[in-house]
């Protein structure tokens, strides 16, 4: 099961258990919801493809009392309705789970339009939210139900890409312990930059969870190893730069933040195998900028 089957089987279970849970979509998904629809009609609400009115629904149910969860592509979830998240959401303190699929460039011959490098970035101008970027599906659905109770902004951003295996827990997770440098992984790329590394001597650190940062935890790993850090995240290269920066305020260290690029436009379609190529973010690009990032 993907991690988008897996949101769906776990959110249709949701609906039966907890009477403050709303799902709101812009016909994305809504088929597969339809037996949920047809046992709360009240609370999956199917919107069609109006992403602006879906959000500004989702603050008046949370202004209810609702517990509203959203959930439509990446591109139409986030970057679509921007001002609505920041007005609906954020100034009137109410709080949603924002359920993204697609990741940056999951769907490539859709076009442009279904791609989305820059969500986490535009979440992360916003104040309060917590960023889950699970790289597993098991990791997805435990996220998924950590977010549902209490009132917080929550966006969970799944990805057909995936690791082979799950890391749970809290926090940066240590996979490997090396002194050359500190590589930090995020959610969906974990595999590839172990691949990557693996003749490597650096510490990799594991993240399905970016906001808030672990900060403590990338201090620690800096203090025990060499302070030069790689920051690998499956989307707009640097978005958490500015984290790494105030975490190790008063270290003086060295960052390379990979990522998809800001420089140009990727204008093929492919596979998103050749999207992590043209960005670096395959086994061979990480490598290699790795290397040469380390031996300079």
């Amino acid at each position: 099961m993907n991690m988008r089957d897996g949101f769906l089987s776990t959110i249709d279970k949701a609906l039966d258990v907890d009477p403050r849970i709303a799902v709101v979509l812009a016909d994305i998904s809504a088929a597969q919801l339809d037996g949920a629809h047809a046992r709360h009609p009240n609370r999956v609400l199917n919107l069609g493809i109006r992403e602006q009115l879906m959000v500004s629904v989702t603050g008046g149910l949370a202004l209810s009392g609702m517990r509203p969860v959203v959930h439509t592509f990446s591109s139409f979830l986030v970057e679509r309705p921007f001002e609505q998240i920041k007005l609906d959401l954020v100034h009137q303190g109410t709080g949603a789970v924002l359920v993204s699929y697609g990741g940056s460039y999951d769907m490539p011959t859709a076009g442009r339009t279904h791609q989305s490098p820059g969500d986490v970035a535009l979440i992360d101008s916003l104040p309060g939210w917590t960023v889950h970027v699970p790289g597993h599906p098991d990791e997805a659905e435990r996220l998924l139900l950590e977010s549902l109770p209490g009132n917080a902004n929550v966006y969970l951003r799944l990805s057909a890409q995936e690791n082979r295996s799950p890391h749970l827990g809290v926090g940066f997770r240590q996979l490997r312990r090396g002194r050359s440098g500190v590589v930090v992984a995020v959610g969906p790329v974990l595999d590839r930059v172990l691949a990557a590394t693996a003749n490597t001597d650096v510490t990799v650190l594991y993240a399905s969870t970016i906001r808030p940062f672990d900060a403590a935890g990338l201090r620690a790993a800096v203090d025990a190893a060499a302070p030069d850090v790689v920051l690998v995240e499956p989307y707009l290269a640097g978005t958490s730069a500015h984290a790494v920066a105030e975490a190790l305020r008063g270290v003086r260290h060295r960052l390379l933040s990979l990522g998809t690029t800001r420089d140009s436009e990727v204008r093929i379609y492919g596979e998103p195998e050749d999207h992590d190529v043209a960005h670096g973010l395959d086994e061979g690009g990480i490598a290699a900028a790795v290397k040469t990032f380390l031996d300079g």
